[in-house]
């Protein structure tokens, strides 16, 4: 028997679309909130392509790629 979950502890792709306002208002915008939040996505991040047995170069491709993007905007700002 699966117990239910609360929707305050529901992942975002969990959520049905008549939800989402609800589970919205539960989220913690605050500053402490938001730190936290980008905090936990860094941590995961990190586990999962930088802090492996068996490395290799997924992750790090994926912040230099990230890098020449951002690079790229911030040097064209025109387009």
């Amino acid at each position: 028997v699966c117990a239910a979950v609360p929707l305050k502890d529901m992942k975002l792709l969990d959520v049905k679309l008549g939800q989402l306002p609800t589970w919205l208002a539960m989220r913690d915008f605050t500053p402490g909130g938001i730190a936290g939040a980008l905090r936990r996505g860094y941590d995961r991040y990190y586990n999962k392509y930088i802090n492996v047995r068996k490395g290799g170069l997924g992750g790090i491709s994926m912040v230099l790629a990230g890098y020449v993007v951002v690079s790229y905007i911030w040097s064209y700002s025109h387009l």
